[in-house]
């Protein structure tokens, strides 16, 4: 019997298709591109300068806001620096069985140390207590040489202690407006607006620098008390910051303020923030 052979090759086995076919579809003549012309004109001085005009108009209409940013960066900043020198005085307080204090003093931000008192440089230092006991009623000349310095100085530019009106208490009292009311019995424990330390004490401990009359006071049970003039513990009291620019006070209260608020029974802090 005899057998067909296909060449694999052939024309006829590409699908059907053959060379002839396929070439006509090659040399098909195809539509021209045409190019898009190019607009080589430039800009006139006019148009440049309508640019460079709107230019600095946006300029000068985002510098307030650049600076409202900063304010508030630099309070927010300030207020977890604050509260991380606390829970330091506290924890140095219960792992020693003795009492500490957070000194404040808030000097002219343009000087240099050891700093004059005004606004817009705060510092900070913690101090405890070289025999473990609380010498509050000791004469504050005597009190530089029962403390030792725990830390070094604590520096915040830009910022003013202050006291701002009690929050409303309101629950969930979570926001600056409804944060726990400060003040009991008629006295608002707030540090800015609270008399002088019974117990001020200098800085660097030791050093005749200027006395450090507002202070936090942390027992070894790390229970807290406001310039430590109070005989007995109060439930809140609260640290009140705003933004400065210079060794000026605000004219009013700017919109960037800090309340930060520490317990007297536990010493906890929190940061409330508008």
């Amino acid at each position: 019997m005899a057998r067909i052979f296909f060449c694999k090759d052939s024309p006829e086995s590409i699908h059907g298709f053959t060379l002839p076919k396929q070439r006509e579809r090659v040399s098909a003549p195809r539509p021209a591109v045409v190019p898009r012309l190019r607009d080589e004109g430039g800009f006139t001085l006019i148009e440049l300068l309508v640019v460079v005009g709107i230019i600095a108009l946006l300029l000068v209409l985002m510098a307030p806001a650049f600076t409202y940013i900063k304010g508030g960066t630099d309070v927010t900043s300030a207020a977890y620096t604050i509260q991380g020198v606390l829970d330091t005085a506290r924890t140095y307080a219960k792992a020693n069985n003795t009492y500490t204090w957070v000194g404040f003093f808030e000097e002219d931000v343009s000087s240099t140390t050891p700093g004059t008192i005004g606004v817009g440089r705060l510092v900070m230092e913690i101090v405890a207590s070289k025999d473990g006991t609380d010498p509050t009623y000791v004469l504050p000349q005597n009190l530089t040489a029962s403390l030792f310095q725990v830390d070094k100085l604590t520096k915040i530019d830009n910022v003013h202690l202050t006291t701002f009106t009690d929050g409303s208490g309101q629950p969930p009292a979570t926001t600056f407006d409804t944060r726990p009311p400060v003040t009991f019995n008629g006295t608002q424990y707030s540090l800015a607006g609270m008399p002088d330390s019974t117990t001020p004490f200098t800085y660097p401990a030791g050093s005749p620098y200027t006395l450090i009359k507002k202070s936090v006071q942390f027992g070894p049970g790390g229970e807290a008390r406001v310039n430590n003039s109070a005989s007995s513990l109060q439930p809140a009291a609260e640290i009140g910051l705003e933004p400065t620019h210079g060794a000026t006070v605000p004219a009013s209260i700017p919109a960037n303020v800090v309340a930060i608020q520490f317990t007297g029974v536990g010493g906890n802090v929190k940061i409330y923030r508008r």
